[in-house]
């Protein structure tokens, strides 16, 4: 965990404004965005629609990445396919000298059966984890591929007079590949992603429900949660239900240890100053009324910001598990994926204040707000980890529609609305010319 996360954690939004080494920006958003975005807009629209009706889930991205690859090619781009199973790169170069930055959107979706009653509502289907599942862009990666092939369509065209370099980066697999494959992120940069192109800064941005359109949400430091998976076997005895004294129940042992494990955080990890998270997502077990199984199995996250306080609750949840299972006679078997999770989504502190006043042109200065901490997680993170990074919200929720009470991401409900496309653009351009025009 970098150093400077405690005293980011306290920074507000209004002492970025103060900052000394705050580049001077217009206070405007540049003209030629603005007529990048009328241009494009119906573009932009019918990619994020097209995308929505096809999604495919992480490590299948195929007819997706084939859309963009196709794009890039037509604006005379030379894209690399085919990185971390789907993933599309292809570098801008400007016509005069200057600095290079990285854009990244992911492109995967959900297995979550839509329930929004679109036009172009998805319709596909698919297996997860062994089961039927639909397939939803529930959390917006659609509209992200979209905007980025929108302002890869614009930068090409200013070429001739845009200083440095621009790597576009369309990543595979950000919600995690499936069990027993490798992607996303981490996989892209593992095969070489910033060996040839090292950029001084790497720009995202994520559609956000609780957010209201023509908002924008940003704040530097620490934003978003590491997120690590764990899964928790309890072995019992198998045994019919009418004699539970004739067997081991690991229904009753994981039920017990569920409750005992809200102690972790509650009562065990001290929460004053950053907060953390252990949540049991699924629980799978047994297969008639009158059989006590073998065994139970629990799937579940934990979020946290602070490297001592994730370890600590590593450890604590193996003990709770360990305990609880032995007083029933019982055992636990303790699987955390932590070589598979996202470190916390960390922006850097002098990057952001430097792009603020980038994102207020975009959307003007009252609309640019800063967000709670999230306990969400983003693999955008480990690209943080490599070079400085910026990372911000786009309010996706109409007008009308109170964002605490809409459809949240992962929804089956989530519905964009389409002017964050406009907004999500628009953004992306103006931090993308105004990083790349400082001293120009």
């Amino acid at each position: 965990m970098r150093a400077s996360l405690a005293l980011a954690v306290s920074l507000s939004l209004a002492s970025w404004l103060a900052t000394p080494a705050m580049a001077a920006q217009s206070d405007a958003q540049r003209p030629e965005v603005d007529v990048a975005a009328q241009r494009l807009h119906d573009k932009l629209v019918g990619w994020r629609r097209d995308f929505h009706a096809h999604p495919e889930l992480s490590n299948r991205e195929e007819r997706t990445a084939a859309k963009v690859a196709e794009h890039l090619r037509a604006l005379g781009l030379k894209p690399k396919t085919g990185v971390a199973h789907h993933g599309v790169t292809a570098v801008i170069k400007g016509g005069k000298p200057g600095p290079r930055i990285a854009l990244r959107a992911d492109m995967d979706a959900l297995p979550v059966t839509e329930q929004t009653g679109l036009p172009f509502a998805s319709k596909a289907t698919s297996t997860y984890r062994g089961e039927a599942v639909g397939v939803m862009h529930a959390c917006g990666h659609d509209a992200h591929t979209g905007i980025l092939m929108a302002v890869a369509e614009a930068l090409v065209a200013m070429r001739e007079n845009l200083p440095g370099e621009v790597l576009l980066i369309f990543q595979p697999a950000e919600e995690g590949p499936p069990a027993g494959e490798e992607g996303g992120a981490g996989m892209m940069l593992k095969q070489g992603l910033f060996a040839d192109f090292k950029p001084d800064a790497v720009f995202g941005l994520h559609v956000f429900s609780t957010i209201p359109v023509g908002q924008i949400g940003v704040r530097q430091g620490p934003l978003m949660a590491a997120s690590d998976r764990f899964s928790i076997r309890m072995l019992g005895r198998q045994t019919h239900g009418s004699r539970p004294w004739s067997g081991i129940d690991p229904i009753v042992a994981m039920a017990d240890l569920i409750g005992s494990a809200q102690t972790i955080v509650s009562r065990r990890t001290d929460i004053s100053k950053l907060p953390a998270v252990v949540t049991f997502g699924a629980i799978k077990g047994g297969i008639r009324y009158n059989i006590i199984p073998d065994d139970v199995e629990v799937l579940g996250t934990i979020r946290t910001f602070d490297e001592g306080v994730r370890q600590k609750i590593f450890a604590d949840l193996e003990n709770v598990s360990t305990h609880v299972a032995a007083a029933h006679g019982a055992r636990a078997e303790v699987n955390i994926e932590s070589h598979d999770g996202n470190p916390p989504t960390i922006n850097d502190p002098a990057l952001t204040a430097r792009m603020l006043p980038s994102l207020q042109a975009t959307v003007g200065a009252d609309n640019v707000i800063e967000p709670s901490l999230q306990m969400g997680s983003e693999d955008f993170s480990l690209y943080g980890q490599q070079v400085p990074a910026m990372f911000f919200f786009v309010g996706s929720t109409s007008a009308g529609i109170d964002p605490v009470t809409a459809p949240s991401n992962h929804s089956p409900k989530f519905l964009l609305d389409e002017q964050a496309l406009d907004v999500g653009f628009r953004a992306l351009m103006q931090v993308s010319l105004d990083y790349l025009n400082a001293g120009h």
